[in-house]
């Protein structure tokens, strides 16, 4: 089916290849760079490689996507039959990808609305992806895909863990006081999206308090309200999994739940044993 308005995004929304394909979404691959060999996320590095690099100490980076790389995706929207296209992104804060997507819609052959969505985590720009694709599908034009994404992403929250502030230190994507202060402490910290940017949201002494103070942070942002939930983890499946499952007793508005291993960008800046939830409002 011909769509009007067409949905790109970046690999960072980690949406499912079938879902991706049911809706019609484009994905732009970022980069991760392994030391001299740069390799595109989703195709080129799997997480679980990724993980074992860092775990192994390799110099580890990541790299936007060019604009060109934008443009050809915008060029084969608009010869696929489309007269617009919503080009939705992870935060301009964390990313250059925004930019970069930018400078692509100047020329592109359709108009293209670039939107910085201010979300880092994964299924948290999946979810505003879903939105502007579900409002296209129902005939809505650029402006209510644009506004069903923003719409979303407004309702949209992510808590996560992770067993070091190393690589987000690293990585310059947390403050280097906010990493001395956790490592000084010995404390396991929770982070939060606030504005894009990621925040301390508390310090809790052990892993296993971290986890199930994680896990009460999520039930009480989700209430009863309807909403739709993702757990991301890298390299710890089994935390994934058990948190999952309490959250599907704990949640009564739950919709869709989904669990998935983060990909290599989002892991190169957080570490392994990552454990995070999106919560994102109907």
């Amino acid at each position: 089916m011909s769509r009007h308005v067409a949905i790109v995004t970046d690999s960072t929304a980690y949406l499912p290849r079938p879902t991706m394909e049911r809706h019609g979404i484009t994905a732009v691959p970022l980069t991760v760079v392994l030391g001299d060999r740069a390799l595109e996320e989703g195709t080129e590095i799997s997480a679980r490689s990724l993980a074992l690099a860092l775990q192994k100490r390799h110099s580890v980076t990541t790299s936007r996507p060019s604009p060109e790389v934008f443009a050809a995706a915008y060029r084969a929207a608009a010869e696929g039959g489309a007269d617009a296209v919503v080009s939705l992104h992870l935060s301009s804060e964390f990313s250059g990808t925004y930019d970069a997507a930018r400078l692509a819609a100047k020329d592109a052959p359709v108009p293209v609305r670039v939107v910085d969505t201010g979300m880092v985590v994964a299924m948290a720009l999946g979810f505003c992806a879903l939105a502007a694709a579900e409002a296209a599908e129902a005939g809505g034009g650029l402006d209510e895909a644009v506004s069903a994404a923003e719409k979303r992403a407004a309702g949209t929250s992510a808590y996560f863990y992770v067993d070091t502030l190393d690589y987000l230190r690293r990585g310059g994507r947390i403050g280097a006081a906010q990493a001395l202060l956790g490592s000084a402490l010995a404390v396991k910290p929770i982070l939060e999206l606030d504005g894009g940017r990621i925040e301390m949201l508390e310090k809790v002494r052990t892993a296993s308090k971290a986890i199930a103070r994680l896990e009460e942070i999520v039930a009480e942002r989700a209430g009863a309200a309807p909403v739709d939930i993702a757990v991301h983890h890298l390299a710890a499946q089994e935390r994934a999994d058990r948190l999952a499952e309490r959250l599907r007793e704990r949640v009564p508005g739950l919709v869709d739940l989904h669990v998935s291993e983060v990909g290599a960008v989002i892991g190169a800046h957080t570490g392994p044993g990552l454990l995070g939830a999106v919560i994102s409002l109907r």
